[in-house]
């Protein structure tokens, strides 16, 4: 699964770890201090840098394939669908309502009803930006100091220094340091 070979989403190792996960995570977003709370996620996480804030109703599948670097923000209501790795590099900060996911679903019916599932991962750069309601698909990676506008739809990879946005994001400005 984390290699992005197919897998059954429905083998009882996998769903064992989501049980577990979706029930701390149940209890820890309720854990109105802030200190409590992020340490009891990067517990549950692979690895990150130790300035990790997020607020309530962070929700991910596994924990085991998330890498988060120092300095990361994230606001209200992140999902983080984590069959294959994710990493987010340092300092970057992402609005309400993001989502990363890495599950691949088969185009073809006799492949779903199957049951077959696949991942692609999803690698975001340092300093990067997200603004609210930010959906970022499988196989994407976005290079550093990235700008993605609020409710955009990231389908493809980008490199460094640009503002995306849009269903399906593209870039709208280059960014000069």
């Amino acid at each position: 699964m984390t290699a992005g070979e197919a897998y059954n989403q429905f083998d009882p190792e996998l769903i064992a770890r989501r049980v577990k996960i979706r029930k701390a995570l149940q209890t820890i977003n309720q854990t109105p201090d802030n200190d409590t709370r992020n340490h009891a996620i990067r517990a549950l996480l692979a690895d990150s840098g130790p300035d990790f804030f997020v607020e309530s109703e962070f929700k991910f599948d596994y924990g085991f394939n998330i890498h988060i670097g120092d300095h990361f923000y994230g606001n209200y209501d992140i999902t983080l669908l984590d069959t294959c790795p994710i990493t987010i590099g340092d300092h970057c900060y992402f609005g309400p309502g993001i989502g990363l996911y890495t599950p691949v679903h088969p185009i073809t019916a006799a492949e779903r009803n199957a049951d077959v599932e696949l991942g692609a991962p999803i690698t975001i750069g340092n300093s990067c930006w997200f603004g609210g309601h930010v959906t970022v698909c499988p196989g994407v990676t976005l290079g550093n100091r990235v700008v993605v506008g609020a409710g955009s739809v990231v389908t493809k990879s980008f490199g460094d220094d640009v503002v995306i946005a849009g269903n399906p994001a593209r870039v709208i400005r280059k960014i000069q340091q």
